[in-house]
């Protein structure tokens, strides 16, 4: 089970992850816990579905997300508490922040009980979620670290509400990861004489001043299945009015190829400690 903050956060870090599982016959179940409501739009065609002026961007992003779980196989998606249960929150300084219905002001137990709830009926053995800055210091991201570590404690407690199913203790518990290394040889790919992209802001930019960029002996896990990328590609092209993957960071696909994206890394926060890192299963270690 994976758990994140917008539609489109799932393909970037994790779309090959859940290709690759699907296809292994495992059951994969996707919580996204907004519809990231105040996300920027790319297409100027959609641009009058904004925050600020019709206000349906979530329903269109519902939309692109599921186009985008069709591209990768996944069939048990769901929208934490249902649909427009949590708004997207926006930024840390924004007004949107400051919402009192928006997903970083929930109090934690609401949000955590909707996820005890989907964690006791599907009964992962495997959950996926952010680290404690939540990637890159989003507010939802962050939120969606604490709900899933909350519910995954809540879940497993025989005396939290017996009415919403007998308990379940989730075996390991990951975060996403993005090394060092990998970023590096990205923009220094795209520095050499003769890339299109060289130009970029990303290309600019100091690997160690990327906030999610992860230390490489951090990195516990790495999911090798770049027979998956085309489908990962797919997916994130699915997401039209928030991602373009002909360039930023997204040309690191270009750039780096199945290193970049047919490669997704990991940090096991909880369960047994592999015998050997890095791991290349998130189910390595699990008996039952």
């Amino acid at each position: 089970m994976l758990v994140h903050a917008h539609p489109d956060d799932e393909t970037i870090g994790t779309g090959v992850t859940m290709a690759k599982y699907v296809a292994a016959g495992a059951e994969v179940t996707l919580v996204t816990c907004t519809l990231g409501e105040e996300g920027e739009i790319l297409l100027e065609e959609f641009a009058h579905l904004a925050a600020d002026q019709d206000d349906l961007l979530g329903a269109h992003r519902q939309t692109e997300l599921g186009a985008a779980m069709a591209e990768l196989g996944v069939t048990d998606w769901r929208l934490l508490g249902g649909p427009g249960r949590f708004r997207d929150s926006g930024m840390v300084g924004t007004a949107s922040n400051d919402n009192p219905d928006c997903f970083w002001r929930t109090d934690l137990l609401v949000s955590a009980t909707e996820l005890v709830r989907v964690i006791r009926e599907v009964r992962p053995q495997v959950v996926v979620t952010y680290d404690d800055f939540g990637g890159y210091g989003h507010p939802d991201h962050i939120q969606a670290h604490r709900v899933t570590h909350y519910a995954v404690m809540l879940a497993a407690s025989s005396t939290f509400d017996p009415e919403l199913g007998a308990p379940w203790q989730v075996t390991k518990v990951y975060w996403t990861a993005f090394p060092k290394s990998v970023i590096r040889a990205g923009i220094e790919a795209m520095r050499a004489p003769g890339s299109e992209h060289g130009d970029s802001e990303f290309a600019a930019m100091d690997p160690d001043d990327i906030p999610f960029a992860c230390d490489d002996d951090l990195v516990t896990t790495m999911i090798v299945a770049p027979e998956f990328l085309p489908a990962k590609m797919a997916a994130l092209r699915a997401h039209g009015t928030q991602v373009d993957v002909s360039g930023g960071f997204f040309a690191l696909a270009d750039n780096v190829g199945a290193e970049a994206f047919g490669t997704e890394y990991y940090r096991l926060a909880m369960g047994p400690t592999p015998s050997a890192q890095p791991e290349t299963d998130l189910f390595a270690g699990i008996t039952t």
